[in-house]
């Protein structure tokens, strides 16, 4: 662990979970498409849409979206619950079967004593932890947190647990909501994107990772502009 006296020091780093340590992000895509089927063409090429400009989300509140802004028709429970857990089904092995993101892997076998490290995803947390444990990765994090709960709630949450200052922790994610989390709490944040991930992230002046090859380099700067 870092010298906690180093009042430069990095403390702890978050990761959202696809997309940033798996390349997951496509499995989820072809998910919504499949639990939608058989809906119009039209309505369900606007949710994989909106899917996609709203990564980091969670299903709970996207499937909500679905029925209320595009089908706009109610959801009951019983169809909302057995919506999620089609969707479960559908993703779970192909997420546990995915490439780690480039670096990402390596990244944590080199530094896991070196900081606290967490998962903030908004995939639901029963089954991250499943995820996590089938993918023979539970031991490089100190916790692994998921949905319902929001990530700037949960953000907020390990930093009280873990007795953490916003400013000795970085939060690695890839979409709009992580990076609006992170800002909200001044967390510094780090951005995984892809080439076609565009436009950029609104106010984000901090580096674009392709991978996580270069992590520790990105982590020795500290960026002020951010916070």
């Amino acid at each position: 662990m870092k010298n906690k006296d180093d009042s430069s020091a990095i403390h702890a780093i978050a990761f959202d979970f696809d997309g940033v340590l798996a390349e997951s992000v496509e499995v989820k895509t072809r998910a919504y498409a499949l639990l939608f089927n058989e809906e119009k063409e039209e309505a369900v090429s606007q949710f994989v849409d909106y899917h996609i400009k709203n990564g980091g989300i969670s299903r709970f509140e996207k499937i909500k979206a679905f029925y209320r802004d595009i089908l706009q028709r109610p959801l009951s429970d019983n169809c909302f619950q057995e919506l999620v857990q089609r969707f479960s089904r559908l993703v779970v092995d192909e997420v546990v079967a995915a490439p780690w993101v480039e670096g990402a892997r390596e990244f944590l076998v080199q530094n896991k004593k070196q900081y606290k490290l967490f998962i903030v995803s908004g995939t639901p947390e029963d089954e991250l932890n499943e995820i996590v444990r089938r993918r023979e990765m539970e031991h490089f994090f100190d916790a692994v947190r998921g949905s319902p709960k929001d990530k700037g709630t949960l953000l907020q949450e390990i930093m009280e647990e873990y007795s953490l200052r916003p400013d000795k922790m970085v939060f690695v994610g890839d979409a709009e909501t992580d990076w609006q989390a992170a800002h909200n709490l001044k967390i510094p944040f780090l951005w995984r994107c892809v080439p076609e991930q565009i436009p950029p992230l609104a106010g984000y002046k901090g580096p674009r990772l392709s991978s996580l090859k270069d992590l520790e380099l990105n982590l020795k700067e500290q960026i002020s502009s951010q916070c």
